[in-house]
């Protein structure tokens, strides 16, 4: 049980009603969970309202209410705390009451529009086997050293957050690596928190159904690091435009990285094939399984961070040479025909773009290119054109498809889709709004040495339809269509 006044560290309190000196047996954001003693925040939501829900919080015995603002009735017993914010409110709340955890571990936060749950990941996968032990915090999953949890968001909740890394000082990990959304940052997720580092991989367009204008979305972004400490390192990828945004106002130790440009941190790539990539860093050659330009990017951070992080520069070379690839990231099979399936997450027009890239510049044009593709609905409806534009211009055939409809009719954001492509390419796309058609055709249509591309879902093993999840794993449905041509 913590003391109400001692979490209340750090938090911008407007006023208080009753007493802050009383035990506080847990927080909670949801009424429905809350019991005897327990804290209630009310958050106004984008869909909810917690406000709302603060008479049904005292019904369940809650002793004390942090709100924007005070009910018109007051419960008697009841303390109330008003704030500004009650997502930043909430923050430094999970940070006090799990007793600051991430002043107890080095917290390195990587945001960017691609490339996150890869960066992350692979740092963890490298600290690992260098011997350490590690956290995550991704998309993909929850891992406290060797123990694995569900994940449900990019950035997780203050709570989330805070009892995870409790449970990292509590198994002894020394390093955590966690994605830093846009809606995370916004927030106030990552809010009072210790971040040793901060890594920037790139900018491009994504969210805008949540972020009014892109020039928002990317102060979103640099209000990370502008609020990084002075020990911290701020590493950014200055090949994007935006890198140098993301250093304008932070006090943290800058570090730039680039293929292209000036940079503290350079890489040259070698080799690119569907085996992996050569690449020369700094002065020193290394090879990695991982495949395309966009991850000579994601490799180069990695080797950065490390470093920054104290590592010695041919241990992390060899530790780099081992990484396996992400799951949902570039992940491929060949068949016995010969044919090529790979499955990717990207959702976005710039991440698709890369992956038709890389594929372009590895095959030899004598193959198809067949591309499965859609966008999810309830989502960023701007970038729908721009996909379909992408795709059909970087592949050979293209069959636009359901991703994850939400509640949005599959067949009006196929429209959207449709409405990018240029009439000169109206014969290479078809449309099949069922995921599992498209991707049973795709396999039908390919030839010996042709290769598929599943784009936009990657790790995910579901498909989300008028707010019910249904299971469907892309890796696994193509495996197993594939599977079938050979008998």
């Amino acid at each position: 049980m913590k003391v109400l006044k001692d979490i209340l560290y750090k938090v911008s309190i407007n006023a208080v009603v009753g007493n802050t000196n009383i035990g506080i047996n847990a927080i909670h954001f949801d009424s429905r969970r809350v019991e005897e003693n327990d804290l209630f925040v009310a958050i106004s939501g984008t869909v909810v309202d917690g406000h709302d829900y603060i008479k049904n919080a005292i019904e369940q015995k809650a002793i004390a209410i942090i709100c924007e603002e005070l009910p018109q009735v007051l419960a008697e017993g009841v303390t109330y705390v008003e704030v500004d914010n009650s997502n930043r409110a909430l923050a430094f709340l999970a940070s006090n009451f799990y007793g600051a955890p991430s002043e107890n571990l080095r917290l390195v936060g990587v945001t960017g529009t691609n490339g996150k749950t890869t960066v992350t990941s692979l740092l963890y996968q490298l600290f690992k086997n260098a011997g350490y032990k590690v956290g995550l915090l991704s998309t993909v999953k929850i891992l406290v050293n060797d123990k694995e949890y569900k994940a449900t968001h990019t950035t997780p909740d203050s709570l989330t957050i805070n009892k995870y890394l409790k449970e990292m000082n509590d198994e002894g990990v020394e390093f955590c690596f966690m994605e830093a959304s846009s809606h995370g940052i916004h927030q106030f997720r990552t809010e009072g928190l210790y971040f040793e580092g901060g890594v920037f991989t790139n900018l491009s367009h994504d969210h805008l159904d949540y972020h009014n204008t892109f020039a928002e979305y990317r102060d979103v972004k640099k209000s990370f690091f502008d609020n990084l400490p002075k020990k911290a390192f701020a590493l950014v990828n200055i090949d994007d435009k935006n890198g140098l945004v993301m250093l304008q106002n932070t006090q943290a130790r800058k570090f730039t990285y680039a293929l292209k440009s000036y940079a503290d941190y350079k890489v040259q790539i070698l080799e690119n094939q569907f085996g992996g990539l050569l690449l020369k860093v700094g002065d020193n050659e290394v090879w990695t399984k991982l495949i395309g330009n966009f991850n000579a990017y994601n490799v180069l951070a990695i080797y950065a961070t490390a470093e920054l992080l104290g590592l010695e520069t041919f241990e992390i070379l060899r530790l780099i040479s081992g990484l396996e690839s992400v799951t949902g990231r570039f992940q491929y099979l060949i068949s016995d025909e010969k044919i090529t399936a790979i499955v990717d997450y990207a959702h976005t027009p710039d991440a698709l773009k890369n992956v038709l890239e890389t594929i372009n510049s590895i095959r030899t044009k004598n193959e198809e290119l067949i591309t499965v593709v859609g966008c999810g609905g309830d989502r960023d409806k701007t970038k729908r054109p721009k996909m379909g534009h992408i795709a059909t211009e970087l592949s050979t055939k293209v069959i636009f498809t359901s991703d994850n409809p939400r509640s949005e009719e599959p067949e009006a954001i196929l429209k959207d889709i449709e409405a990018g492509v240029e009439p000169q390419n109206f014969k290479k796309s078809l449309t099949i709004v069922d995921r599992a058609q498209a991707i049973k055709t795709a396999c039908q249509l390919a030839q010996p040495n042709d290769i598929i591309l599943i784009a936009g879902k990657g790790h995910e093993t579901y498909q989300e339809i008028k707010g019910e999840r249904f299971d469907f794993d892309d890796y696994k449905i193509v495996q197993e269509y594939l599977k079938q041509l050979q008998k």
